[in-house]
C-alpha cells in the first residue's frame, strides 16, 4: 500500500468513526490517533485501516473500546505533588473571597482522581481558612467524554496505587481506611460528573474559579487548542485560574486575557478585565 492510499484509508475510518460516534477525530494530532487505533488494531488482529472499518462494522461493541483506547488518561491523585502545593496559596486567597463559592472544572476527569484532588484541595483551603463549615458551598464538576472514565470517577473506588504521590495525612483525613479506598461523604457531595465533548460543546456551567485541564489539550492540534484556550478563557471569573499540565502552552488570543503566573506549574490567572 503507498502512503496516499494509507493516508486515504486513515481518513476513511476516521471520518467513519466521527459520523458513528460523534468524536471530532479530526481536532486531533494524527499521530495521537494512529497509535491509538493501532492499539485496538493489533487486539483484534487486523492490519489495515480498512480491515479495522469491517470489523467496526461487524461488532459495534468494538466503537465502546476504541474511545476507550482513544481518550485513556493516567492520573493519579496529587500528581505533581509541587503542582498542588503552589496552587494552594491561591486557592486559600480564593476562599476567602468568595466565602466558599468557589466552582471548579476538571476538564477531562479520567478516572476520577483529579476532580476528588480538586475537592481535596478545596477542603485543604477551607481548612487553612477556618471555614471548614462552608465546604458544602464548593462544587467541582467532572466531565469527559469518555464513557469508562465516567462510570470510574462514579463509582469513587481507588487502589492503593493511585495514592503513591498524595500526602499521607490527606489520604487519611479524606478517605475510607479500608480498600478500595472510597472519598467521605462530604467530599464526594462536592463532585458532580457529567459526560461533555470539549472538542464539540461549550464549557458546561460557568463562570468557574479554577479550571483543571491538565495533559489533554496536547492530543488536539494547533487551532483546537486555541479554541480551548479561549472557551476556558471565557469560562473563567475575573481573577480566576487555569491549571494545565507542565508539557502544555498557552496559544492564541487566549494569552490576552490569562496571566502565567507560575511558569513551572502552568498555572495561570484570568486578568480582572
Amino acid at each position: 500500500m503507498t502512503a496516499e492510499q494509507d493516508e486515504r484509508a486513515f481518513r476513511a475510518l476516521t471520518q467513519k468513526i466521527t459520523r458513528a460516534r460523534g468524536l471530532a477525530c479530526d481536532a486531533y494530532k494524527d499521530r495521537c490517533l494512529r497509535r491509538r487505533i493501532g492499539v485496538r488494531m493489533r487486539a483484534r488482529g487486523v492490519h489495515t485501516f480498512a480491515d479495522y472499518g469491517r470489523v467496526l462494522d461487524a461488532d459495534a461493541r468494538e466503537y465502546d473500546l476504541l474511545l476507550d483506547a482513544l481518550t485513556i488518561n493516567v492520573t493519579k491523585f496529587f500528581r505533581n505533588v509541587e503542582t498542588w502545593r503552589a496552587l494552594a496559596p491561591r486557592l486559600e486567597a480564593l476562599w476567602r473571597e468568595r466565602q466558599g463559592r468557589v466552582r471548579a472544572w476538571s476538564a477531562g476527569c479520567a478516572s476520577g482522581e483529579e476532580p476528588y484532588t480538586v475537592a481535596i484541595a478545596l477542603a485543604e483551603a477551607a481548612r487553612a481558612t477556618g471555614q471548614d463549615a462552608l465546604l458544602a458551598r464548593a462544587r467541582v464538576d467532572a466531565t469527559d467524554i469518555d464513557r469508562a472514565s465516567l462510570e470510574r470517577t462514579r463509582a469513587a473506588e481507588f487502589a492503593e496505587a493511585t495514592f503513591s504521590e498524595m500526602p499521607a495525612e490527606l489520604v487519611r483525613r479524606y478517605f475510607t481506611a479500608e480498600a478500595p479506598r472510597r472519598p467521605l461523604p462530604e467530599l464526594q457531595g462536592l463532585v458532580h460528573v457529567a459526560k461533555h465533548d470539549l472538542t464539540t460543546e461549550p464549557p458546561p456551567d460557568p463562570p468557574y474559579d479554577l479550571i483543571v485541564c491538565r495533559n489533554v489539550v496536547i492530543y488536539f492540534d494547533r487551532p483546537m487548542q486555541e479554541r480551548l484556550f479561549a472557551q476556558f478563557a471565557a469560562a473563567l471569573s475575573p481573577g480566576g485560574i487555569l491549571l494545565l499540565g507542565k508539557v502544555e502552552t498557552l496559544f492564541g488570543p487566549a494569552r490576552d486575557r490569562l496571566v502565567l503566573e507560575e511558569p513551572r506549574e502552568r498555572i495561570y490567572r484570568r486578568s480582572e478585565a
